[in-house]
């Protein structure tokens, strides 16, 4: 039963770094976060499965948000100016040049 318990817990550590922000291999240190995870993990005492399992359903929840967020709201990370001229254009409208600026949208 240890070696199952073990296995488990093994598989959700994976579960949770994989829910992470990747990060390039080998080329930076472990992260903060990753530390304590591993240490959290290391003790099995400390980390009982259904947290565990609660941690990694939480984590991949937040990644959807954060992607169905981007997918509905594609303008939400741009300045005004862009905004405008990407809304005339899916209307078929090219945005007019500023006199006063001398630029184009």
């Amino acid at each position: 039963m240890p070696t199952t318990s073990s296995a488990r817990l093994r598989s959700i550590y994976r579960s949770i770094l994989r829910e992470l922000p990747p990060r390039p291999v080998l080329a930076s240190p472990r992260s903060h976060l990753h530390n304590l995870l591993r240490t959290s993990f290391t003790d099995s005492s400390a980390t009982s499965h259904a947290e565990a399992e609660q941690l990694v359903a939480y984590l991949r929840s937040q990644r959807l948000y954060v992607t169905l967020i981007e997918r509905y709201n594609p303008g939400m990370d741009m300045d005004e100016e862009e905004r405008v001229r990407l809304t005339a254009r899916r209307v078929g409208m090219d945005m007019p040049e500023l006199y006063g600026r001398g630029k184009k949208f």
